[in-house]
Parts: C-alpha cells; structure tokens; sequence
C-alpha cells in the first residue's frame, strides 16, 4: 500500500471510443463487428497506392455530439495530420488523427468516487482512424494480421492529470462508458475493444507540484482492470522512489491474470511521430448551424433525469439513480409511466422482478420480453387490489414471461390468481380459521398480539393467497376486538 501521508498518485487517462458509424472514418468499409478476417477491407483500407481517403461525416458529428455533452469548446477549423510509425497492424505506415486543431477542447467529466462529486478536466477529444488487429495465438510460428478493425472512427478523450485515486479512475471510465450509451454514439463494449483505456501514471510526494515521470500503460480493456492497473503500477513506482532508484517513462502492458504490468518499449515523445498535416485531406470547417443541429440530438443525461424523477415524480435519489444507469433502462421507465401515475410502484418493478430477470438471464432492457403496456397492467392490478404483490410478482410475472402476448388481467382471472376482496367471500373463511385456533383467540386477547400474522397466514393458505391481505386484516381485527 502507498502511504498517503507520504506519496500522491497522479493519473491522466486516455480513452478511445469506437463510434457507432456503418463505414470507416475515410471510406466506406463496414465496420460491423464479428466478421471474419480481412473481409472488411479495399483498396483504401489497405492503403494501396493512388487510392484516397474521404471523411464519414457522421463521425464528426458524433465527435461533436460528445464535447457538446462535455461542455466543450467545438473548433471550428480542423485538420488531420499524419501520425508516423510502423507497426504491423498498420496498413499505411501512419495513422490519420488530429493534432493542433482537436476537434473538442476543454471541457469535463462529472464523477462520483464515494460519496463526493468531482469535475475531471479533459484537454481534448480528436478524431482518429485506429489500427488493425495483431493475432498471436492463432499460429504458432506467425502472428496474424486482421484489417478489419484498421480505419474505424474513434474518439480519443483525454484528460488532464486531474485523477489521485484508482477508484476515481475506475470511476472515470464507468462515466464515460456511461455517456457514450446514453448518446448512441459508441457501445461502450470493452470486451470487443469498442471503449479502450491508457493510463498515464506517476506519483510524487505529497505537496510537491512538479509531476513525476510518467509512464504509459496501454490498452486496458476492462474498468476492473483499468483499477487494477493503476494500483499495481503506482505501488511500483513507489518502491522504485524509495529505493532511491529512477523511474524511466515506458510504455507498459498489463498482464490480467497476475495484476502487473511489464515493460514494452520505451516511451515515445509527440517529436518522434513526426506530425504533419495529410496532404490527401482538405481542411474542414465546421458552421454555427451544424453545431446547434448537433446540440439538439443530445438527450436528457443522467444528472437531468435523476433531478427529474426526485422533483416531479417524488422518487428516493438511490431509485433514480439506478433507474438512470443506463439510458435504454430509464427510457423503459418512462414508457411505463405513459401508462400509470403510480411512479414508485413503476420504479419498484424496474429495480425488482425486471432487474432481477435481466441479471439471471444475462440480458439487456431491449431484451425484455414485456411491452412497457404490460408491466403497467401488473401495477394496476395490485393498485385496484385484484392482486397482492407477492402473486403478481412471481405467478403472474412468470405466466407473462412465457407468454408475452397476454394480456395481464385476463391473465390473472384465467389463471385464477385475482385476489378476494369481497367481505362475503373472505369472512366464513376467517371464521374457520379463528374457530380453529380457538386457544390462540384467547391468547391473542390476552396481549399476544404477534398471532395475527397466523390468523392472516391460515387464511391466505386457506384461500390459496387469493384473499386480499388489507380485508383480512381488517375483518380479523374487528372480529379479535369483540
């Protein structure tokens, strides 16, 4: 462990985020994922001589979309500049991404580490092509090359070194993974490198302000290890300041199944890849009307809808927040609510049974087999008393699974789950029931008032739980009372 009295961990993250455009950044190669390899590829993608790129316009807006989100400042006059280096992976030679002119400058990330809010400045978010995809275990003598994923549109987001914790960092990447969902501009999906991370980390002692030397470790494909990552690295760093030993800035990769990172090369400076603007591309600028067009695609975000949800439907911040997680969640919220006023119960049944289903079954919201219309239909029958809760719930939310056409109050009469609420139904059964536990009764009247909940036990196992739990209770208590 790092003695926090002593040392502060310095972190600046770079995340790249693969937009959800149907072509490449600079030709109209799909950029499906799951194809097999090199079947995503022309001329253009393998950089054949003569051939010329053409810019996806949907990728700059979606690079727009997301400074907009994260207030920053839009440049109106971009370029792409080659970045030169060689790598296998790399059809060109060079990599077409922003330099000088990033399309977004400045701006924030809002995390939530614990219980305290904190803004993470960004320096920047540029577009840029990405690379192939090198195969190392596909054959034992060779590594493979797959082009498809070479010239697909990313967002790279960098921030400042404004992170002091792994926590704040795993935090960090949960928020924007969270953002680029909710603006379908990205999948988020870490598993198939749609959302890729590089920390950049040093530590220095505390109070000093001048950084440490940095070091670089690349490609993190999961928050957990993101976590990991940096908690490693930073306690080796450490060791080697006390030591009395000199950190030399690398760039690292991170091993997942021991949790350390080991050394790839030594780092390069922005000198070495020797920047300089693509002769085969125009300049662009972009125009007021296209950046206000692009501000009005922007959704309601998380922070709006949870004011939302407290304010106007009187929810607890924990339901609005986690109704809130994910956008296509709370959208199924909301389309619920078109249907019934009863905002908790709606709120209860989506953080209940729905969660619940979607957690064991491994799936999504889009996912759910139930029309928004239907769940609403559940919360009315146990709002007008033809259901408890508890059947509703698991009897008649069962049915509904496996039949998603039904309708949930023909249901319920079909499968005769409706609730008694009819006095004249429930009262012989009640006075079975007291008539059998006649020594209870007199218990009961003498101040062991615990038993109620066996009188109301014997009369829903009696019933079958169909009795309605309220008229129960209040039949026995007038009845206890005499």
């Amino acid at each position: 462990m790092i003695d926090s009295n002593a040392y502060e961990i310095v972190v600046g993250l770079e995340v790249h985020a693969r937009l959800l455009t149907k072509s490449k950044l600079f030709c109209g190669d799909s950029t499906a994922f799951g194809a097999e390899p090199n079947t995503h590829v022309s001329a253009v993608t393998l950089a054949h001589p003569g051939t010329l790129p053409k810019m996806n316009s949907k990728a700059i807006e979606y690079a727009v979309k997301m400074g907009l989100a994260c207030g920053c400042e839009i440049e109106k006059r971009n370029y792409f500049a080659r970045k030169n280096y060689f790598y296998p992976d790399l059809p060109k030679g060079y990599q077409i991404s922003q330099h000088t002119t990033p399309i977004c400058k400045g701006g924030y990330i809002q995390i939530r580490a614990g219980e305290e809010n904190k803004r993470i400045r960004l320096n920047r978010i540029h577009l840029e092509e990405d690379a192939g995809r090198s195969i190392h275990d596909a054959d034992p003598q060779n590594t493979c090359i797959d082009y498809n994923r070479a010239g697909t549109p990313l967002i790279e987001i960098v921030t400042e070194p404004d992170i002091r914790t792994a926590e704040e960092a795993f935090a960090y990447v949960n928020e924007i993974r969270k953002l680029v969902r909710y603006l379908e501009i990205c999948d988020g999906n870490m598993e198939e490198g749609s959302l890729r991370c590089d920390a950049n980390v040093s530590v220095r002692k505390k109070g000093e302000t001048k950084l440490g030397t940095k070091v670089e470790i690349k490609n993190l494909n999961s928050v957990r290890n993101v976590k990991r990552a940096i908690e490693f690295e930073s306690r080796r760093l450490v060791d080697l300041l006390e030591k009395g030993e000199q950190v030399i800035q690398q760039t690292r990769s991170f091993d997942a199944t021991n949790g350390t990172t080991f050394a790839t090369r030594d780092k390069e400076d922005a000198d070495d890849y020797r920047y300089f603007a693509d002769p085969d591309l125009t300049p662009f600028q972009l125009k007021d009307e296209f950046i206000d067009a692009v501000q009005k695609t922007i959704p309601a975000l998380q922070e709006e809808r949870i004011k939302k949800y407290t304010s106007q439907y009187l929810l607890p911040e924990y339901d609005a927040r986690v109704l809130t997680e994910d956008r296509a969640f709370s959208d199924y919220f909301e389309m619920i609510i078109h249907h019934t006023n009863n905002y908790k119960g709606a709120a209860n049944w989506l953080t209940g049974p729905v969660k619940s289903w979607l957690n064991e079954n491994n799936k999504e919201i889009y996912d759910f087999p139930l029309a928004a219309v239907q769940v609403a239909g559940l919360i009315k029958l146990i709002d007008e008393n033809k259901l408890s809760f508890s059947t509703a719930s698991t009897k008649l939310f069962s049915f509904l699974l496996e039949h998603p056409n039904a309708n949930p109050g023909q249901a319920a009469a079909e499968q005769n789950l409706t609730q008694q609420s009819d006095v004249s139904s429930i009262e012989p059964v009640i006075n079975r029931v007291l008539e059998k536990y006649a020594d209870k009764v007199s218990e009961y009247k003498k101040g062991k008032k615990g038993l109620l909940s066996l009188f109301v036990g014997e009369v829903m196992k009696q019933t079958k739980g169909k009795a309605d739990p309220k008229v129960t209770n209040e039949i026995l208590l007038k009845k206890l009372s005499s």
